[in-house]
Formats: C-alpha cells, sequence, structure tokens
C-alpha cells in the first residue's frame, strides 16, 4: 500500500507527499529528515492521508493535491466534499 499525506508545519503551512511506509515517513519529517521543506519549516502534526494500491496511483493523487489551492486542500482534510466540488 501506498500513502498519500498532508502535513501542517509549525507555521501553518500544508505538506503534501506520499510514501510506501507512512509512520516512518511522517517520524523522519518530525525529526528534520525529511524534505528540505519541512526541515525549513518543521512539522506540527500529520493532518490526513489516504491509501493507494500502487505507487504509480499515489504520485497521480499527490501531484493532483499539490496543485490544488489550499482551501481545497483544507476541504479535503476537512471531508467537505460539497465544497471540494465546487472549487
Amino acid at each position: 500500500m501506498w500513502y498519500v499525506y498532508i502535513l501542517q508545519t509549525k507555521d501553518n503551512r500544508l505538506y503534501t507527499g506520499a510514501t510506501k511506509s507512512i509512520e516512518n515517513r511522517v517520524a523522519a519529517h518530525i525529526q528534520g529528515r525529511g524534505g528540505r521543506f519541512t526541515r525549513t519549516f518543521g512539522v506540527e502534526k500529520l493532518l490526513y492521508s489516504e491509501g493507494h494500491q500502487t505507487k504509480s496511483k499515489a504520485l497521480k493523487r499527490e501531484a493532483q493535491i499539490k496543485s490544488w489551492p489550499r482551501r481545497k486542500k483544507i476541504a479535503l482534510i476537512e471531508d467537505d466534499k460539497d465544497l471540494l466540488e465546487t472549487l
């Protein structure tokens, strides 16, 4: 299983990533061993994750979410289906 996830940084930014092991990857981000973005801004918490059967599907979904404006990402996190459809 592959996962797409959204983290909140310490200054309230959102970071989207994909991984095979969500527990290990989030721990790496928190410990400062993640990507440059999360090393720079720190990680507050995991806000969202979803599973995918293949790496390809997870990476496509990650790219889709990364292209969204912040409001749409928040709608996804809050499971606001109506707002997701309108944005």
